[in-house]
């Protein structure tokens, strides 16, 4: 889900860095900001943060009360601003903590068949039930190195369809078989000693999402100068790699797969840094089709974001087309709600008319009724906001939470 091959340092931090590039024109939650802005920033985070609190867990709302067609988890604050595991029941409103560490929960993945967790913190993977019991560590990843944390650190949980693997990023790709509690490494990190105890990442591995047929594995390349996206299909443990589409950065992006698992769509409102467009991958070639260049002409450019192909084959996206002054570098473009057939140009109208200038994250019904968005109490925060249903026929807002990241369906 991200871009890729620009001078990306940032890169030595993936474990933070692929959750990022939220933030149209700039770099996600690693965008700079002034010295004097910092404070405010994180103050402003911390804020909208917190407002989340813990409510205990209840016995789940009747179907037919039903807000939401499945349970919702996000990351949120407790009540003593650690990041922790959240799910909201069916009915918008019962709202449950899942994880109580007693340091930040960095990642986490939802079991699609019974609603277990699976989540890393202090670089342990640990699993519980959907009802928060049950804790127990799977894999201990041991010590982080300061000068090279991304040698030993847990990243990018990820469970199969059948719930039966978790994906995740340890020293390479590596399969977690629930049943047995075995891990298998099936892609070696690659790196260059380049003297004096100094590791530069030649290719490192870590996944991203299952397509739904459940035979493919989209996985985040990275590298020393920046990064890049493939195909890893588990049953041969062969890896297709992306070709064609000059300028199509797809990496650190968001990406989201057709429903017949034959490709996947990948958008990119960043500006500076990363590219920008949208675009389509076959899964089986690897070959990339731009649809939306990010050079519109005549000083214009195309900006897309979490882009999601609906069983009605029609193409839902944000999407903005914006001449951007000349001190942009950290501002946003005024992304608008659209819907266009599967190229993204051919019939493209606008289905919201809200302005989603502070979207930062979005997850999207099966069906494409709503859309619930995360959207920035500042322009200064990259990651998370308050987390709302857009409802696509006209009706208002629901807000779900003050604030939420990594927002996931359960069962």
């Amino acid at each position: 889900m991200k871009n890729h091959v620009r001078p990306f340092i940032a890169f030595l931090i993936l474990g933070m860095a692929i959750l990022a590039c939220t933030s149209p024109f700039g770099i996600g939650a690693t965008q700079p900001a002034p010295p004097d802005q910092v404070g405010t920033i994180v103050a402003q985070t911390l804020q909208a943060a917190t407002l989340d609190v813990n409510n205990p867990p209840t016995e789940a709302p009747d179907a037919s009360e039903a807000l939401l067609p499945h349970t919702f988890y996000y990351l949120g604050t407790d009540n003593v601003g650690l990041t922790q595991v959240f799910r909201i029941e069916r009915d918008g409103t019962t709202k449950s903590q899942l994880t109580s560490e007693s340091v930040d929960v960095e990642d986490y993945d939802v079991s699609p068949v019974d609603g277990s967790v699976v989540y890393v913190a202090n670089n342990q993977m640990l699993l519980i039930n959907a009802d928060g019991s049950g804790r127990r560590v799977l894999i201990d990843g041991g010590p982080v190195p300061e000068n090279n944390p991304l040698l030993t650190r847990i990243t990018s949980l990820v469970f199969s369809l059948d719930g039966q693997t978790i994906a995740y990023g340890h020293k390479g790709l590596t399969l977690y078989a629930v049943s047995s509690g075995v891990s298998n490494r099936v892609i070696e990190d690659q790196w260059d000693d380049v003297g004096s105890g100094l590791l530069i990442p030649r290719e490192l591995y870590s996944p991203e999402q299952y397509s739904p047929d459940g035979t493919k594995l989209l996985i985040t390349l990275g590298y020393y100068e920046g990064a890049s996206s493939a195909v890893y299909y588990p049953a041969s443990n062969s890896l297709v790699r992306l070709t064609g589409g000059e300028g199509a950065l797809i990496c650190c992006c968001e990406t989201q797969w057709a429903p017949d698992s034959s490709s996947f769509y990948a958008a990119s409102p960043s500006f500076g840094m990363f590219s920008f467009g949208l675009w389509r991958v076959d899964a089986a070639t690897g070959a990339i089709t731009t649809l939306l260049p990010g050079d519109a002409g005549g000083g214009a450019y195309n900006f897309a974001d979490e882009p999601y192909l609906a069983p009605d084959g029609q193409l839902y996206f944000f999407f903005a087309n914006y001449s951007p002054p000349p001190d942009a570098f950290g501002s946003r473009s005024p992304l608008e709600l659209v819907r266009s057939a599967p190229d993204g140009v051919t019939g493209r109208t606008i289905v919201s008319e809200e302005n989603f200038q502070s979207l930062n994250e979005a997850l999207w019904a099966s069906d494409a009724g709503f859309v619930i968005a995360a959207l920035a109490p500042t322009q200064e925060v990259y990651q998370g906001g308050q987390a709302e249903i857009v409802y696509l026929d006209g009706r208002p807002n629901v807000v779900l939470t003050p604030f939420a990241r990594q927002m996931k369906w359960g069962p």
